[in-house]
């Protein structure tokens, strides 16, 4: 997933909009949102493009972040319609641990991390997500793979060790290129994918991958399966986030386009596949959470009434309730291309900011109106 100059640039999911709901779903009932005010301060700087970000069982917040990509070429097979030239590196992919102080250390920068061609700049990416499963650490990798510019890593979900080294389990470079997806974009295709999402479930990991477009099963003993070809029936609509809250909710990107302008929306998907939107009416999201009250949030890292995006510093964050009432929750002008989210043990929101584009990404933590009704998110 890419911050494409068209559509796939971060690689979140650019999506059709349906109007099918059930019982208990968020329907989005209008495109007018009340407003709430929010508290946000500044909980760590210093982060190499920020993405996915997790408390781990220790209690302290992991962030997983692109790194600081690469020089190598692309070397023994074909650049990436659009974004290349990419430039790779088998180091720079970095995953941070940051105290209840705010003060960060480095967990791993031996993970892969690579970048597009310079024009109009740089988009990097490296480690996308991560997640715990039994106190082990997994993380999911983005930016590698021959065609991003990394021969000899590819991209896949490692387990992470106390010690910063990692092991493959599972190759999804590998799985993508074996097992096609039905309706990719031929303009604006990553051979590698571009992943974006991942949560721990009862044991086994699930990942969104933007670019092609699907959702994966990955069991620790490194088997792939797809679970929803998304592609399949909404074309490349570049699925981005994905929470777990009794069954899955993946959010999309869209691509950019006039006629996409705020059409993004939230998917609800069974572990068997099937799937319906839950909300509708959204712009470009790149971050779910769900609170105590089943309440869900959406970041979205763009929003405007009239320019296609992306434009900086208009990063909204949007509550849903059950019910299907979506509020906007003000966060100021604070929110700079922000690309995760995650609910910590306070019951506030951390939330990854200036995910692409400046080169020290930060950690915000908002405060949110009803704090006391959150919870934090739980991996298995």
């Amino acid at each position: 997933m890419r911050l494409p100059l068209q559509c796939s640039g971060l690689a979140v999911v650019c999506l059709t909009t349906l109007s099918l709901t059930t019982p208990g779903a968020f329907a989005s009932e209008s495109a007018k949102k009340s407003h709430a005010i929010a508290s946000v301060t500044v909980f760590a700087t210093g982060l190499e493009n920020p993405r996915g970000l997790k408390f781990g069982p220790d209690g302290h917040l992991y962030v997983a972040e692109g790194g600081t990509g690469g020089v190598n070429p692309v070397i023994g097979c074909a650049d990436v319609p659009g974004a290349g030239p990419y430039l790779g590196s088998e180091t720079g992919g970095r995953i941070s641990r940051i105290d209840a102080f705010g003060n960060r250390t480095t967990v791993t920068d031996s993970l892969p991390s690579s970048q597009t061609a310079p024009i109009p700049s740089p988009l990097i990416s490296g480690v996308a997500d991560i997640a715990f499963i039994k106190g082990n650490m997994y993380a999911l990798l983005a930016g590698a793979g021959c065609s991003h510019g990394v021969r000899n890593t590819d991209n896949g979900i490692v387990r992470v060790k106390p010690d910063g080294s990692w092991q493959m389990i599972a190759n999804l470079s590998d799985y993508q290129k074996a097992n096609p997806v039905k309706h990719p974009n031929p303009g604006d295709f990553e051979p590698d994918g571009t992943w974006w999402g991942m949560v721990a479930v009862r044991g086994d990991l699930y990942a969104v991958e933007p670019n092609h477009g699907e959702m994966v099963k990955v069991t620790l003993g490194g088997k792939i399966s797809r679970v929803i070809d998304i592609s399949a029936s909404q074309g490349h609509i570049v699925p981005t986030a994905i929470a777990y809250h009794g069954v899955f909710y993946v959010s999309n990107l869209g691509t950019f386009d006039t006629d996409q302008l705020n059409k993004q929306s939230i998917f609800q998907i069974t572990p068997s596949g099937r799937f319906h939107v839950v909300a509708t009416d959204l712009s470009k999201v790149l971050g779910l959470a769900f609170d105590r009250r089943g309440r869900m949030y959406a970041l979205e890292t763009s929003y405007s009434t009239t320019d296609p995006g992306p434009v900086p510093f208009t990063g909204r964050l949007i509550r849903v309730a059950r019910n299907g009432k979506e509020e906007v929750i003000d966060t100021g002008d604070s929110l700079f291309f922000p690309t995760g989210m995650t609910f910590g043990p306070d019951g506030d929101l951390y939330v990854s900011n200036m995910g692409f584009g400046p080169p020290f990404g930060e950690i915000l933590r908002i405060e949110l109106p009803d704090a006391a009704d959150h919870d934090h998110d739980d991996d298995d």
